[in-house]
Formats: C-alpha cells, structure tokens, sequence
C-alpha cells in the first residue's frame, strides 16, 4: 500500500478499496441477463490473469497448497450459490444477505477455531455491522415462501464465503507470499465454471460470451483485484475484523442498486447502513 497512509490505516483502507471493487463487480456480473455467461467471463479473466502472474510470482511453500485448493473449491461453491441466488432474486436482497451472513460466522470461527481473540467492543461492532447487513436484507418486509429458494442460495453463499474466508485467513501466512497465493488461487479455481458452463451448454457457450465479453472480463479483473486486496490485508491484520470491514461494500451496492437498478432505497435500509457504518467505527477504535 502507498506510503503516504498514517501508520495502521494501510489495512482498513485496502479492505474498504476491496469493498467498492467488490460491491462493483457484483453488479456488473448482475447486470448481464445471462448470469452464467457473465460468471463464465469473470472466470476466464481470472484464469487469464493468473496464468500470467504465476509465471513471474514466489511459489507458495508447501504448507499452503491444501489451503489453496480448499479455498480454490470453496470460491467455485460460493459462486454457484450466487449464481443461482441472482437469477432467483433482486440485486438490492440478495447481496446484502450473501455478504452479510459472514462476518458473525468468520468472527466465531476465529475464535473457536483459530484461537484468536477478540475484545468486547470488537465483538460487538461485527454484531452490529450483522444487525446492520439483516436490516438491508430485510428492509422490504418479510420474504414470502416464493423468495426462500433465493434466500436459501444467498445464505449458502455467505455461508461458503465465511469458510474460504477463514481458510485465507490461515492459508496465506503458511505461503510466506502474498501474491503468489494470490495467483495460484485464482487459477485453480479459475477454469472450473467456464469448463461446467461448456458442459453445460455446448459450442454454442461460445457465441453467447460474445455480447457481453467486455462487461464480464472487465469485472472479473476487477474483482481480482478485489480479493488481493483482501488477501493481503488479511496477512497484516485482524480476520474478524477485516471480514466485517469488508462487508461495507453492501452500503456501495445499495447505492447501485439505487441509481443502476432503480431499486427502492427506503428510510429502513438508510437506519440499516447507519448501523453498519456504526459498527466499523467500533470496530476501528476497539482495535489496536
């Protein structure tokens, strides 16, 4: 990260970077009608991207290999959820629910599972930055029997991103390199979606990447770099909390959802994302 950040500010403002990427790529992959052609593209540039990094990056030592390829089949999981959560449902619903279903999980696991601990003020602000996230979610009222197949693929997916999220957490400090993870997480993971769309669709898979080939290879670099971002932060900081700092890119989805979409914002989802932005400064100042 740049020099000229205050000491300490390099890792929440890389998260918070990752965030607006992420939030952004997300909506680009939303606006393409075909939802797998659009993933189908996000994975080839990931595929392309890291086929060329891992050729001038450190491997990654030998501790991190089943990190890797664990995370590698976790983020394909998570995408197949999402896949099918934004063909169920809206944008402004199911994002805010697939992101903020992990920060409670992430905070728990790595306390019971990595034996990190986490202050009273830290644990509060991720539960209120999740209070926050299920208000957005929510903000439209109950959710009747028809949605709960969406609901269901978007919680799936928060729940797959709390796993690969823990895994990363773990992983990229056994590499002892940042980027080369990075890169050799991106191409295991890369080729998969792409190769089950192919079977899925035949020859004609390829005529159909066409229209939307800039949209969807933009936003897979896009979201590459999203996710470096967060990787590297999590190799200078705190799991738990950058989990819940991350999930600020629902506040930056809702305001797509709002302009691009023409979603209702509602004065709901503002007391919601009001919450969220009060548990990250809780977090920021509980936080050594």
């Amino acid at each position: 990260m740049p020099s000229f950040l205050p000491p300490g500010s390099a890792v929440p403002a890389a998260v918070l970077c990752a965030a607006v990427l992420h939030a952004l790529w997300n909506a680009m992959a939303h606006r393409i009608t075909d939802k797998l052609v659009g993933f189908t593209l996000i994975n080839l540039a990931y595929t392309g991207c890291a086929a060329a990094m891992v050729c001038f990056v450190p491997l990654p030592e030998a501790g991190a290999w089943p990190f890797i390829l664990v995370s590698a089949a976790l983020e394909v999981l998570s995408q197949l959820f999402l896949l099918r959560a934004y063909q169920l449902g809206d944008f402004g619903q199911m994002y805010p629910i697939a992101r903020g279903t992990a920060p409670l999980l992430v905070a728990v696991a790595s306390v019971t599972l990595l034996g990190q601990s986490l202050a009273a003020a830290e644990m509060a602000g991720v539960l209120v930055i999740s209070a926050g996230l299920a208000g957005l979610a929510f903000a439209n009222g109950r959710p009747g029997r028809a949605q709960l197949p969406a609901l269901a693929a978007a919680v799936a997916t928060g729940v797959v991103i709390a796993g690969y999220t823990v895994v990363d957490g773990t992983g990229v400090h056994r590499s002892q390199t940042v980027i080369g993870y990075i890169a050799w997480l991106f191409l295991c993971q890369g080729p998969v979606l792409p190769m089950l769309a192919l079977a899925r669709r035949g020859r004609p898979l390829l005529a159909q990447l066409k229209p939307a080939c800039g949209i969807g290879l933009t936003g897979g670099v896009i979201s590459l770099t999203a996710y470096g971002l967060v990787i590297w932060a999590q190799a200078h900081g705190d799991l738990a909390t950058i989990a819940a700092l991350r999930e600020t890119s629902i506040l930056i989805a809702a305001l797509i959802a709002t302009l691009l979409f023409r979603e209702r914002f509602g004065r709901l989802r503002l007391t919601a994302g009001a919450a969220v932005l009060a548990g990250i400064v809780v977090l920021e100042l509980a936080h050594p």
